[in-house]
């Protein structure tokens, strides 16, 4: 076979050869051990918390070193792109703070290694793919969809592994004539890798996550080239990686199968391997068992999902570090003060199995994030999500700064600072009872007080209340109520000898509570009460009792 006359009937118009992208896309400049990573999101419209975890580990690695952090736009399927795709990948990942060294931007690309859109770089792959051919290593392919289901049929009949090898690979050794022929008549083709790998033997990976693995050597043809000219994702992160001199390529765990074809391509083109980190999949707990996070089930995967929820960034990329690393926790509390940046951030830390998502972990780290934060600006932060995502909760924010900002701080310091709030959507329903427009009762009477109780205890209430009591005698105030409408000014009293009284203290004060607040469990009352003043407690607590 003339190889050359082969890749000149293929390739008539690609004059690029590899050693002009070379030149093109010389060795970087950089530190020795200055690691260069990337991340490479399809724009199919679904950015995922899985591309966060994976940003965030080719950030830390590359700006740890003294290196290079990317952002490639793997767009060779078009028939899934999305409109706008590729500004949500940009949005999203400036939102959660990753900062990109080069790639795409929204206004073209940033960087010497570019065009950073594979589709952009369709003459690159071809003229490494005529390369191949070049060498005898990568072959026209014309079989029809329809041939290639009948043989995958009949090899799910015989129990045979699926794929285009051996007898199966049926235009392997196509002559030149016979190629000739098909492409005089037009005939449709893709361009396969011819592979050299046995079935039967193995070698060794490196990982940097799992470090030594064992793989099957691929012995499949598998495509290179679509029929489009279009490379597949196989063939062009290979390419892409080599050129833009990636030195870690950092993704999940389900490209491990495919990692055979990628190491034996850039043998194949006599390439320094990167060093492949495959990452743990998030999985979920659910009832007994765990199972893959999932864009159907669990909306919690979806990067957009903590936007709208209105969780801050640092609080996401916090807990992903205790997901990544094992040690971050016991670092967090030797260095409380310390930035985010300051962690040593380590592969050999990262487990190799499923990472268990778990939202209540969440939610607890952005409570102690937030309860460090100043109520100026977590004012600030609500306001800004709210005008987004609840329009009539910024109104009211916006209407009195100095009010919101006085019932964010109620319990927020002392000793035991209370820890309500931990995103802003939670916040908003939190604080919605401060507002008359937005305020509604929302839980039951307390077990010991019905419609009747209820009304004395208000009544009462009412008759003793002045917005100009110290906090100690309107407790005394509520101490006085409580025995006199024969409840147990004490807990343990009652508990004790429930008979001898209707309920305890906390019936009463969590009567008045509900009146007041629409909850049986709020911050303090006292405070809350000098926030709304009179006029606001007077009116709430008379709605309830001419109810």
């Amino acid at each position: 076979m003339d190889y050359h006359r082969l890749a000149e009937l293929l390739f008539p118009d690609i004059k690029l050869t590899p050693a002009d992208c070379e030149l093109l896309y010389p060795q970087r400049q950089l530190p020795k051990g200055a690691m260069v990573t990337r991340i490479g999101p399809s724009p199919t419209g679904f950015i995922h918390l899985g591309n966060l975890y994976n940003a965030i580990i080719g950030e830390r690695l590359a700006h740890q070193s003294a290196g290079v952090f990317f952002l490639r736009i793997e767009d060779t399927d078009a028939k899934r792109e999305v409109p706008g795709a590729v500004d949500t990948i940009l949005s999203s990942m400036q939102f959660f703070g990753i900062e990109f060294d080069e790639g795409a931007t929204g206004s073209g690309d940033n960087g010497n290694y570019q065009p950073y859109r594979q589709r952009q770089r369709k003459n690159i792959y071809q003229a490494i793919a005529k390369h191949l051919v070049q060498k005898g290593l990568a072959y026209p392919c014309f079989c029809s969809e329809e041939s290639l289901n009948q043989m995958r049929e009949t090899q799910q009949k015989q129990k045979l592994d699926f794929g285009y090898y051996g007898k199966w690979a049926t235009c392997r050794n196509l002559s030149l004539e016979q190629i000739e022929a098909y492409l005089t008549e037009n005939k449709s083709f893709v361009l396969r890798f011819r592979s050299a790998g046995n079935a039967k033997n193995s070698e060794t990976v490196f990982d940097g996550i799992r470090g030594n693995l064992s793989v099957q050597q691929n012995y499949q043809d598998f495509i290179l080239l679509k029929s489009d000219g279009i490379p597949t994702y196989h063939f062009a992160h290979v390419v892409d990686d080599h050129l833009m001199r990636t030195t870690h390529v950092v993704r999940g765990e389900e490209w491990l199968a495919s990692l055979p074809m990628h190491i034996e391509t850039f043998d194949a083109l006599g390439w320094e391997r990167p060093v492949y980190c495959h990452t743990a999949q998030l999985m979920k707990q659910d009832g007994e068992s765990r199972r893959k996070l999932s864009k159907r089930q669990d909306p919690e995967l979806a990067l957009d999902y903590y936007r709208a929820e209105g969780y801050l960034p640092a609080v996401v990329w916090e807990y992903l570090l205790t997901v990544l690393n094992s040690n971050y926790e016991e670092w967090h509390l030797a260095n409380p003060q310390k930035d985010l940046d300051s962690f040593p951030f380590s592969l050999e830390k990262m487990s190799t199995s499923g990472a268990l998502f778990d939202i209540v972990k969440l939610n607890d780290i952005s409570k102690e994030i937030l309860i460090k934060m100043p109520a100026e600006q977590i004012y600030d932060e609500l306001v800004s999500w709210a005008q987004t995502y609840n329009k009539p909760f910024a109104a009211v924010l916006n209407a009195n700064p100095a009010y919101a900002i006085k019932a964010i701080s109620i319990g927020r310091s002392g000793d035991r600072p209370r820890k309500d709030i931990y995103c802003h959507r939670q916040a908003a329903e939190f604080f919605s009872f401060y507002y008359d427009e937005l305020f509604q009762i929302e839980d039951e009477l307390p077990q010991n007080v019905n419609e009747t109780t209820e009304k004395e205890i208000l009544q009462r209430y009412l008759q003793d209340f002045d917005i100009k009591d110290s906090q100690e005698q309107w407790f005394a105030k509520i101490r006085v109520l409580t025995e006199e409408l024969g409840y147990a000014p004490q807990p343990k009293l009652y508990k004790k000898n429930p008979e001898a009284y209707r309920g305890s203290i906390v019936d009463v004060s969590n009567t008045i509570r509900r009146a007041i607040t629409g909850r049986l469990n709020s911050p303090d009352l006292w405070e809350i009460c000098q926030i709304l003043g009179n006029e606001r407690v007077r009116k709430r607590v008379l709605l309830k009792i001419n109810k």
